[in-house]
């Protein structure tokens, strides 16, 4: 792949995994190419942002053929670094957690739940496919010797700051966060937000509100 020389836009980057996800239903589905258009209805992007997504990664395309499909899952499988296993822990086993540990991404191989934590005496001991439910005392040492770097937060605003500052003391640079409060992270470390109460709010006011027009995924 002949990746165009600068540093690609944070909106460009939250939706390859969008692109990826698509395609692989593509090639799944038998499709060997298609074209911007095609594909904008698929996935509710403007074909304009598409193209200008694909244009930071090289010639992607050509005019009157489109997109191979195969080609783009290389380049976006490389961009994702899909081939590599991401160890994942888990923090926060309650009915969110749970409901995560038993999915535990079974669409996307290199996703993978190693560990969970939960502070209730109840569920620490147990087992969800196979991943064994640790004590949060356990856990910076647990984290540093799997050598887990990302962590998915499904604790209580209460406590996810306290949480945070573990994970972060025992090596995690990655954190997806379902606690509607902000944390405080180092700057080396990333962290993405999923309210699910504001995202609800933003569709149900959009629906009220603009029922008559078509909103395109940004």
């Amino acid at each position: 792949m002949e990746k165009k020389e600068g540093a690609i836009p944070n909106a460009t980057a939250k939706r390859i995994p969008l692109y990826y996800r698509y395609l692989k239903m593509l090639e799944e589905s038998g499709v060997s190419r298609i074209k911007s258009k095609e594909f904008s209805k698929l996935i509710q992007v403007p074909s304009a942002t598409i193209r200008r997504d694909f244009s930071h990664f090289g010639e992607l395309g050509r005019s009157g053929y489109g997109y191979d499909v195969g080609y783009l899952l290389e380049v976006f499988s490389e961009i994702l670094n899909t081939k590599v296993e991401k160890r994942i822990a888990l923090v926060g086993v309650g009915n969110l957690g749970r409901a995560l540990a038993h999915y535990n991404f079974k669409k996307n191989e290199n996703l993978n739940i190693v560990s969970a934590f939960d502070n209730d005496p109840n569920v620490v001991g147990t087992k969800i496919n196979d991943v064994m439910i640790q004590s949060m005392e356990s856990l910076e040492a647990i984290i540093k010797k799997e050598a887990i770097t990302t962590a998915i937060l499904t604790v209580p605003s209460l406590n996810s700051q306290e949480v945070v500052d573990k994970v972060v003391a025992a090596g995690v640079t990655a954190i997806l966060n379902f606690a509607p409060g902000r944390i405080k992270v180092p700057d080396h470390v990333k962290v993405q937000y999923i309210d699910l109460t504001t995202e609800l709010q933003t569709l149900i006011y959009l629906d009220e509100n603009f029922s008559n027009a078509k909103h395109m995924v940004g």
